[in-house]
Formats: C-alpha cells, structure tokens, sequence
C-alpha cells in the first residue's frame, strides 16, 4: 500500500475509517494538537460526528538546535524533559529555563487565540482520540498524554498518520490503543510523507473549530464537551 499522503485532509479520512467504531458517541471527543494536528483531527471528527476541540502542547528545542527536542511542555502546566538530552547539550539551567519560558508564552498565547474563553472539555470518564499529523520522537504526544492523563478519561487512543516503528513500540505501552497508518523503521521527517505539508495558521486553526461547533447540513452536530469544573 501507498502511505504517502497527498495532504493532512486525506490522512485524517484514512484516519476515520479505522476509528469508525467510536462514531456518534457522546462519550468520545477528538483532541487535535496544533497547529497541524487540528487539520487531521478535524477530518475524524466530522467523519464519526464527535466533538472536536484542542489540546496545547509545545516541543522544547535545544538552545543551539531548535529541531532537536530536549523535551515538551503542555497544556495544565505539564513538563516532559529527557534527562539524557539534557545533559548532552551541556547547557546551563537558565539557558534550558529561557526555552521552557519562552515555549510557554507561546502556548498560553495560542490557546488565546483558539479557546479564547471559552473552557477546556471535560475529559474525565470520556474516551479521547489524541490526534497529530505525525509522530517522530514521541517527545510532544508523550506530553499533552501526561496532561490528557491527569483529567481522568476513561480510555485514551492516540490516531497519527505516521510513527516510527521505535517511537510505536514504546507509545503503544503508554496509550489503551495507537493507531496509525504508516510505521516506517526510520523516519527522517514527517513532511517528506506528505505532497502538501504546508504550514497551518492560526486562523485556518480557529476556522476549523468554529465549523466543527457549527450544525451540519444534516443537521447532525457532535454533543458539545462539558466544561472543566474548577
């Protein structure tokens, strides 16, 4: 079989055909990890009818290196580091604090501008569909998993397009069901299995939430996730 793929609408219908038994279920909701994830995410949740909406996640890129991640942070104050990548960058603890920070701001400002006020779901006895356009080391999903963990859902599928089988091995140990259609042995970038990996803004982000919280033509629309209690 072909894995490539000509865009991340087309990966998240293939998506949707594997997870056709959680359609029109009130108790599943459909988390996409921005920027790029939500467009993935977008594509299951309107295919099974469920909710969609996001969850805040950033990679933690080395001082000198931003593409190598030394760890991720994410949404509920969540901070994933590899101790091992840590130490062999050898950078000082204010250098590390500096990206920390600076990661943070960024996540604080797109959940802003794609939640506004309006509340995270409530995830607690829900099964929740994490979903990304790709997974290369693990370091960003095994984050927003870590802060997905502490709302208490009552199952947590991962749904990606493609994982490196390494990366896939460890994951499936950290989730009740990965799902994936591609497992490459190496993976050299995820945008190499893609014809169109054009970068997501944050207005195409926002669109595609506010179409998933409006009615269908059908008239169908996925039950709304009830807000976080404090």
């Amino acid at each position: 079989m072909n894995a490539r793929f000509c865009d991340r609408t087309e990966a998240g219908q293939r998506l949707a055909q594997r997870l056709a038994a959680y359609a029109n279920r009130s108790d599943v909701v459909v988390l996409g990890l921005p920027r790029g994830g939500v467009v993935v995410a977008y594509e299951i949740a309107r295919a099974l009818n469920t909710a969609l909406d996001i969850f805040g996640v950033r990679k933690l890129g080395a001082p000198n290196h931003r593409e190598l991640a030394f760890g991720a942070i994410a949404t509920g104050g969540i901070q994933v580091l590899n101790p091992d990548i840590v130490s062999w960058l050898g950078a000082s603890d204010r250098a590390i604090q500096r990206v920390i920070d600076q990661e943070l701001q960024e996540l604080q400002r797109r959940e802003q501008v794609y939640r506004g006020n309006r509340p995270l779901p409530n995830l607690c006895d829900r099964t929740v569909i994490l979903v990304d356009d790709g997974i290369a080391t693990g370091a960003t999903v095994r984050a927003a998993i870590s802060g997905i963990r502490t709302r208490h859902p009552k199952e947590m599928i991962v749904a990606v397009p493609i994982v490196p089988a390494p990366t896939c091995e460890t994951l499936i140990t950290e989730v009740d069901r990965l799902v994936c259609l591609a497992t490459p042995k190496t993976l050299h970038s995820i945008s190499a299995w893609y014809e169109d990996f054009s970068q997501v803004s944050d207005a195409e982000v926002r669109q595609l939430l506010s179409m998933a919280d409006a009615p269908s033509a059908s008239g169908r629309r996925a039950p709304p996730a009830t807000p976080l209690q404090a």
